[in-house]
This record gives structure tokens, sequence and C-alpha cells, in this order.
């Protein structure tokens, strides 16, 4: 069960002899009242979600709804670790996330946009190096030119920003980039954006964010 997209990354011979049902966008209810329907009635059921599902996936959906329809001690739930987003895009920038980050969803579909770019400002401001998901989309255009503006208030023209795009899947782009030269429009829905910290460099072509060993140590 599970988005569409998703299962189909999920390799054909896994799928041979199950039931598949995917459906579309926002349709996140739905796909786990029929999978929780599925599961009381005596079936192994699985929930696809991408990347890591208990980050921005589908875990916590999945737990909320047991919890409401007092399931949660009857039903058997084992949440299964991916590799997130965030790590994926890390390990092909470099290492921007060696100290203290933030991520934060600039969707606004579930979050008011206000509390959004508060928080953007709060760890723009607290210097954490920050992770952006779902930066944009037709419908939120300027959200990650407007997050971008917010970020220049704490940080060095010259600092390090990485662009991924579908990390570790067909058609993966990578860019990195400073906070003055890049282009909001080098983002999609599929894009995952690291904002590096005042200490974040680079090397190379690859982002650093020291943890502060050569200082300490060195």
């Amino acid at each position: 069960m599970g988005y569409d997209r998703y299962v189909e990354l999920v390799e054909p011979a896994l799928l041979a002899g199950k039931t598949v049902v995917s459906t579309g966008m926002k349709q996140e209810l739905e796909r786990v009242a029929r999978a929780v329907e599925l599961a009381t009635s005596g079936h192994r059921t699985v929930v696809v979600s991408s990347g890591d599902s208990g980050i921005y996936g589908m875990a916590g959906l999945v737990l909320e709804f047991l919890e409401r329809h007092g399931l949660s001690t009857s039903v058997e739930l084992t949440i299964v670790p991916g590799i997130p987003a965030l790590c994926a895009a890390a390990a092909l920038l470099g290492a921007p996330l060696m100290h203290d980050f933030a991520s934060i969803s600039l969707s606004d579909l579930l979050t008011p946009l206000p509390r959004i770019m508060h928080r953007v400002r709060a760890a723009a401001e607290a210097d954490f190096v920050l992770v952006l998901y779902n930066p944009k989309s037709r419908k939120r255009g300027q959200h990650l030119a407007d997050a971008l503006d917010i970020v220049r208030d704490f940080r060095t023209p010259d600092t390090p920003i990485g662009f991924v795009r579908n990390a570790f899947r067909p058609g993966q782009e990578v860019r990195v980039s400073t906070l003055d030269a890049c282009d909001p429009e080098w983002a999609d829905m599929l894009t995952t954006i690291v904002i590096g910290n005042t200490s974040t460099r680079l090397v190379g072509s690859h982002m650093l964010t020291p943890r502060g060993y050569y200082e300490k140590y060195g």
C-alpha cells in the first residue's frame, strides 16, 4: 500500500505474488485506513514510504490512526528504518551535517506558512545547518526564495549551499553553490537543500561542516 510514485520504486521481485494498492497524492488517510482494514482482517500489510517512514513519512500517520481508533495495542506495528533524504543528500554533498542541524519542510499543506518561516528564522539565527524539504511546487513558487532571504540575514554570501534532486535514484542531480549565487529555480519537490552554518566551507566540490576536532585536539 502506498503512493504510486513510491510503489514504483520497489523492486518488482519484492511485489511478485502480492496484492499491490497504490493511490495518488493527498490520499494518505485513505491508504492508511485501507491498510489497517487489511491488517485487522489477517493480512500482513506493508505501508510503503519514501526515505525513512519516520521522517516526513507514513509511520506517524499509521500510529496516529491506530491511536484514534483504539487499535494501538491490538495491531502489531513494526516500523522499518530507511535512509532519509537528508542523509542521502549529505553523502552526495560531502559532510555538511557533521554538526548540529535543523530539518524544515517548506510545504504549508499541513503547517501554516508563518510558522514555517518562523522556524527558518530561528534555526538560521541559532546557526544550525539547515536542511529544507519540499522546497517548491507549482503552487508554492515563492516559499524557497523567501526562506533563502531569511537565511541571508544570518549568513555571509559565500555560505555553501547544496541542491540534491533524486538522491541515489534515476535522474540524480547534485549542485553545490553559494548563498549569493544559487537560484531557487534549481529546486522542485524532489529536491533536498542543505544550507551551511557559519563554519561550513567548501573543500573542492564538497561541503564540510567541521565538528571541531582540529580546534580541540589538532
